[in-house]
C-alpha cells in the first residue's frame, strides 16, 4: 500500500529532524564522556528514554507491542542501539565526534551492501561496486598514518575507526530488518521496547566491563545525558522509525550526508577539534563512494531511490 499524502509529507518532516538532531547527538555524546563509562551511558540513556516513552504510550491508552513480537524488538535494540549507537559511542572516546560523524557517513553504501544480501534486496551493480571500493580508500587514507605508526601517536585511534565501521554494519542490518517487519506496530510502542531493550543490554555490558566505579555526573555531562534521551533519543529515533516506515531506505539513508556537517562544526567550535587536510580528503572519498553508490546508477534506479515504496509484504 502506497502512503498518503500526509504520511509522506509527515516522513519527510521526519526525515528533516533526523538529519537535524542526530548531528547534535555527536557532540552531546561527547560532553557525556567527560565523566561517564561509554556503555553505562548509553544504557542510561536509551532506559530513561525507553521509559518515558512507554509510560507515554500507556498513558494514552495504546498498548506496547505484543508478546509475540519482543524477540524481534530485541533483535533491533541490539543491531541498532547496542551495536549502532554503542559503537558510536565507544569510538567518540579516540575519534572526534565531527570525524566520528563523517565515518558514519559510510552508512548508505553498508545499507546498500546489506540489502543485496538479502534475497528480496537490490542486486549490487557496478557502481555499487566501485562506491564501496571509493569510500573504503577513504577509511584507508584515514587510517593509514597511525597503522604506520602503530598508532602509538594516538592511542585506540584504529579501534575507534573499527568500532564505527561495526556500529555501521549494525545499524544498516537493523534498518533492513525493521523495514520489513515492523510496518504493522505502533510506531512509538514500537521504538520504546527497542530503547528499554538495547538500555538494558548496554547497562549490562558496562556492568560486565566495571564501569560502575568510574560513573560520575557534572551539570554539562547531565544536561547532555538529558538532551540524547530526550530530543537525540525520543525526537531522533522516532522520526527515524517514521520515515523508515514510509519513505525508501536508500533514501532515508541520506541523512548521513547532512549530521555530519553539524557535527563538525559544532566540534570545531565548541571542542576546539582538529579537522586537518588528511581529514578533508579522506572524508571527500567517503562522500564519493556515497555519491557513487547513490547516483551513478541508471535514472530508474536513482528515482527509485527517492519516491516512496510499498512494502513487499503489501504488494
Amino acid at each position: 500500500m502506497t502512503p498518503s499524502s500526509r504520511e509522506r509529507r509527515l516522513a519527510y518532516f521526519s526525515w528533516i529532524t533526523v538529519c537535524i538532531v542526530w548531528g547534535t547527538t555527536y557532540f552531546g555524546i561527547r560532553v557525556c564522556l567527560e565523566t561517564m563509562p561509554p556503555m553505562l551511558m548509553g544504557g542510561l540513556r536509551w532506559l530513561l528514554a525507553g521509559s518515558l516513552l512507554a509510560g507515554y504510550v500507556v498513558a494514552r491508552g495504546e498498548r506496547l507491542p505484543a508478546r509475540d513480537g519482543w524477540a524481534g524488538m530485541v533483535l533491533l535494540g541490539f543491531l541498532m542501539l547496542g551495536l549502532g549507537n554503542g559503537g558510536v559511542v565507544v569510538a567518540e572516546q579516540w575519534v572526534p565526534s565531527g570525524l566520528a560523524a563523517v565515518i558514519v557517513a559510510s552508512n548508505p553504501f553498508w545499507m546498500a551492501a546489506v540489502e543485496a544480501a538479502l534475497p528480496d534486496g537490490e542486486r549490487l551493480r557496478p557502481n555499487i561496486i566501485a562506491g564501496l571500493i571509493i569510500g573504503f580508500t577513504g577509511i584507508v587514507v584515514l587510517v593509514w598514518p597511525d597503522l604506520m605508526r602503530g598508532a602509538t601517536a594516538r592511542p585506540g585511534f584504529v579501534a575507534g575507526i573499527i568500532a564505527l565501521q561495526i556500529a555501521s554494519i549494525g545499524w544498516s542490518l537493523g534498518s533492513s530488518y525493521a523495514r520489513r517487519h515492523t510496518r504493522h506496530e505502533s510506531v512509538l510502542g514500537m521504538t520504546a521496547c527497542q530503547m528499554l531493550a538495547g538500555g538494558l543490554m548496554m547497562c549490562l555490558t558496562g556492568t560486565i566491563r566495571g564501569e560502575w566505579s568510574h560513573l560520575s555526573f557534572t551539570t554539562e555531562t547531565t544536561t547532555a545525558l538529558v538532551y540524547l534521551s530526550t530530543v537525540g533519543a525520543i525526537g531522533g529515533l522516532v522520526a527515524y522509525n517514521y520515515a523508515l516506515r514510509h519513505l525508501p531506505v536508500s533514501f532515508v539513508s541520506l541523512y548521513a550526508y547532512i549530521n555530519p556537517v553539524i557535527a563538525v562544526a559544532l566540534g570545531v567550535l565548541l571542542l576546539h577539534e582538529s579537522f586537518d587536510s588528511r581529514m578533508a580528503v579522506a572524508a571527500a572519498l567517503v562522500f564519493g563512494g556515497v555519491a557513487v553508490v547513490r547516483w551513478a546508477g541508471s535514472p530508474s534506479v536513482t528515482r527509485r531511490a527517492l519516491e516512496p515504496q510499498e512494502s513487499l509484504a503489501e504488494r
